[in-house]
């Protein structure tokens, strides 16, 4: 039974969160910063493997099945941090993800005006 229930959460995790880590640095980060934004993300990805890889058998000797709630309380945070911190982003250029963020209610105080681009100046290059 247990075998069967962590089939079920590794498939749906695999079709629903496990993509995201590595989807949403590349659609977030604007061109000058995608490299190192995706090197950050492998590094601290593949470092929360290992850690969860390496405690897991003994996180399930001591909770036993509420190993599984565990987990699903990361579901549920994660679920709350996505709909309350990230921004849609459905089609949005990538050139306009700064004016993104400056407008989200939270992160738009840690953008500084200067890097929003002046999408007016553009018009004259007829694109």
């Amino acid at each position: 039974m247990m075998v069967v229930l962590i089939c079920i959460y590794v498939a749906a995790f695999a079709w629903s969160w496990g993509p995201l880590a590595w989807l949403l640095p590349s659609e977030i980060c604007p061109f000058v910063i995608r490299s190192a934004a995706n090197a950050l993300n492998v590094t601290v990805n593949m470092l929360f493997t290992f850690v969860i890889a390496q405690s897991s058998l003994i996180m399930f000797c001591t909770f036993k099945f509420g190993l599984f709630y565990l987990f699903a309380g990361f579901c549920v945070i994660m679920t709350v941090f996505i709909y309350f911190f990230l921004p849609e982003t459905k089609h949005v250029p990538i050139e306009d993800m700064n004016s993104v963020w400056k407008e989200h209610w939270f992160w738009g105080k840690y953008i500084p005006d200067d890097v929003i681009p002046d999408r007016d100046a553009f018009r004259h290059l007829n694109m």
